[in-house]
């Protein structure tokens, strides 16, 4: 049976001798590409588990790098920086990155993480077997991560999709901010919870429910919930 294969684009060399080291260690075996146009064809290969995606890469930054892995794969997506940027840790997670870390860094650290984001991955994909909620023209398919609204796909991101599907899933259940961001990221990101606002506020501008019997509550102070009335 061949190793798991990890994918880890950066463009220092330093970074891919020390990873390839811990992730060989670990079981798995790495891929190693050096800017960010070729982490996006490699990603496209069934045979990665996940990438680690450097922000900071020559050609496509790992920014766009995950924009563009994004349209077409939900391979799990660990983000690396150098900066620490709070701006950047956002956008990260709002384009679907799964983890972030920043540099400097230990290896044992990010294969710590690997494992953690490919076990979340592996138990979500268990959980939603059966995944598919159904309320008055609103159907959200966590299998096939798509969401039809009237009868029309609504193009969401996997992240969109796992929220509007945790909250869909717990009618009238209140969320907070941070469960939502452990439930749908695997853990807490202190400081960050204007990324949930964000994603609700994307979710709701694709989803006209005019005229339907469902609808995403604020709960002010607390987060939020999906309501049936």
């Amino acid at each position: 049976m061949s190793a798991v294969k990890i994918l880890v684009a950066d463009d220092d060399p330093n970074v891919h001798e020390s990873l390839g080291i811990y992730i060989k260690d670990a079981g798995y075996e790495a891929v190693d590409v050096y800017d960010g146009a070729a982490a996006v064809t490699a990603a496209a290969s069934p045979d990665i588990a996940l990438a680690v995606l450097d922000i900071m890469m020559p050609v496509m930054s790992g920014i766009d790098a995950c924009k563009e892995i994004r349209k077409t794969s939900r391979v799990p997506i660990i983000m690396l920086t150098a900066k620490g940027e709070e701006i950047d840790r956002i956008l990260g997670l709002e384009l679907g990155a799964d983890d972030y870390i920043v540099k400097p860094f230990s290896p044992r650290e990010v294969v710590t993480r690997i494992k953690a984001v490919l076990r979340r991955t592996n138990e979500q994909q268990q959980q939603n077997e059966e995944g598919c909620v159904a309320y008055d023209s609103l159907v959200i398919d966590i299998k096939s991560y798509t969401v039809t609204l009237r009868g029309q796909g609504v193009v969401c991101t996997p992240k969109e999709i796992e929220i509007l599907y945790m909250l869909a899933s717990n009618p009238g259940q209140v969320f907070t901010r941070e469960q939502l961001l452990n439930k749908v990221w695997g853990y807490d990101f202190a400081g960050e919870t204007r990324t949930v606002d964000t994603h609700i506020k994307r979710i709701r501008a694709k989803l006209d429910n005019t005229g339907l019997n469902w609808s995403i509550k604020t709960i002010y102070g607390v987060g939020y919930k999906f309501e049936v009335e």
